[in-house]
């Protein structure tokens, strides 16, 4: 909400109490004894400023970071006592990471940032289900993040599995089949590409499919769009050189 700067403090208190209390079940408040718990207020203290990133530099600022780490120069990221102290206030981060599980790609580190500076959503196959959505529409809805990153990477297991049922007709034990399985349409897009390996296509397709559904299915994300504040945007992480392609727009 844009009014005078007289009321722009105010606005901004009154604006986040009621996105959190219009969507307080789906960006995870926790039962308690059957009531409905709210979040803490220190998630999203409105005395601790957003980021003043625009979209286009947090952007600039993924891709500076990444070159710091695929190149090996140098880097002070901010995580000492004195930002433990700052974050203890509340959070700021200015990108909202969506992506794998996988113990090879560490967002922080492949971007060079600190504390404070990622709101992070991990799982195989960097897909979104329930929880994830709502992690994510609370970092822009609430947190303010100017950007979404959807990072898929080299030899993901979760969509080589996905290319193994397509493939071979996979089966696996427990409830991996079902995880993959909002994967297996980003497989069946990729055997129609030309160039690059299933596998590597995939990856990049499944990306690409939860960038697009974070665009198209999500109000709160809609919204912010349309405003200008909010860029999303796939990728790929490359393991041997360490370099992240980003598709954008």
């Amino acid at each position: 909400m844009e009014i005078c700067d007289c009321g722009r403090h105010e606005a901004r208190r009154s604006g986040r109490r009621a996105f959190l209390g219009g969507t307080a079940a789906a960006l995870g408040c926790a039962a308690v004894g059957g009531v409905m718990a709210p979040l803490p207020a220190r998630a999203a203290d409105p005395t601790v400023a957003r980021t003043t990133f625009t979209p286009e530099q947090a952007l600039s600022a993924m891709k500076e970071g990444n070159n710091t780490f695929k190149t090996e120069a140098p880097f002070r990221a901010v995580q000492g006592r004195e930002r433990r102290l700052e974050l203890a206030r509340g959070q700021a981060p200015f990108c909202v990471l969506v992506g794998c599980s996988d113990s090879r790609v560490s967002p922080e580190l492949l971007f060079g940032r600190g504390l404070g500076e990622l709101f992070i959503i991990r799982n195989a196959g960097n897909t979104v289900d329930t929880a994830a959505l709502g992690s994510i529409e609370y970092g822009v809805g609430v947190l303010g993040c100017p950007l979404i990153v959807v990072l898929g990477h080299e030899a993901c297991g979760a969509v080589a599995a996905a290319v193994d049922v397509v493939e071979k007709n996979a089966t696996f034990p427990g409830v991996i089949g079902e995880m993959i399985q909002p994967i297996i349409p980003a497989v069946l897009d990729a055997r129609r590409a030309s160039g690059g390996t299933l596998l590597h296509n995939s990856v990049v397709a499944n990306a690409k499919r939860v960038a697009t559904r974070l665009k198209t299915q999500s109000p709160v994300l809609q919204e912010t769009m349309r405003s200008g504040k909010l860029k999303v945007v796939p990728a790929h992480y490359d393991f041997d050189d360490g370099h992240v392609d980003f598709f954008e727009e």
